[in-house]
């Protein structure tokens, strides 16, 4: 009997066995939020520091009351910044806020249509963070050169969209994250974009180590089934790009041969 093992997600030189990876904006509330993560299994939560009160806020919901950095490993985000000079500095505010974290999501927006990435900024502020000592994973395009530009500088994860942020489309170009998945040395995740389960199921089969969202679960009917479902499938398309999917085909291959078959 085959066993079936898997090495661990590593990023930054931590391991992690869940490769869902969630946000905690857009619920109802902390409580909401709290429940699809716990459901989720996911081991790494981000959070905008903009937009997230750790305890700065005196009297205001806390989210470390519902996401305790003794069970999840948080991963603080740049949303909402436009340049680089906002990103470094919402990054050392969150450092400082969490007691010398290290381990940061880098986003720089271009525009606040299409949420897409900046990409001169977000090279640029990569650049002045990794200088800093952070570990830095990455929202980029879906441009391999630019994927392999943030890989060289020594970004821990390349993290590139699979469609607009928010919008649920899924991987609108399969064929350049694929790319970036084989020219890559550090784990990429698909971040951005996904809509249901068979898009974080098509984002693992294309080999991708993980995929990170948040509108597919908080803006779901049941945030906290759709939860369970997207822990399903990040698994079950990890195993599928492990085992291997079978050869399309130009015709028919029946199952079951018809060499031995009795005739009546």
């Amino acid at each position: 009997m085959t066993t079936l093992h898997d090495a661990p997600l590593t990023v930054a030189g931590r391991d992690f066995q869940s490769r869902l990876l969630i946000g905690t904006g857009k619920y109802r509330d902390f409580d909401e939020a709290g429940a699809a993560i716990s459901q989720s299994g996911a081991e790494i939560v981000t959070f905008a520091v903009r937009r997230t009160n750790l305890g700065q806020e005196a009297g205001a919901p806390n989210l470390l009351d519902v996401v305790s950095p003794d069970r999840y490993t948080l991963l603080p985000n740049t949303a909402g910044c436009y340049n680089a000079r906002d990103a470094v500095r919402t990054c050392r505010l969150a450092r400082e806020l969490l007691d010398g974290h290290n381990l940061v999501k880098l986003e720089v927006l271009g525009d606040d249509d299409t949420l897409y990435p900046n990409v001169t900024e977000t090279l640029k502020a990569a650049k002045t963070l990794l200088d800093d000592g952070f570990d830095v994973m990455v929202y980029t395009s879906d441009d391999p050169i630019v994927a392999r530009e943030l890989e060289t500088m020594g970004c821990s994860a390349i993290m590139p969209l699979g469609s607009l942020i928010g919008s649920g489309h899924g991987i609108q170009n399969p064929h350049n994250v694929r790319l970036i998945v084989e020219r890559s040395n550090v784990p990429v995740l698909v971040d951005a974009g996904i809509g249901t389960a068979s898009d974080a199921a098509m984002a693992m089969e294309l080999g991708c180590d993980g995929v990170l969202l948040n509108s597919a679960i908080a803006h779901a009917r049941d945030p906290v089934r759709m939860a369970r479902a997207m822990q399903q499938a990040v698994q079950a398309g990890r195993d599928a790009f492990l085992a291997g999917r079978m050869p399309r085909r130009q015709s028919a291959d029946p199952s079951t041969p018809f060499a031995g078959r009795i005739n009546g």
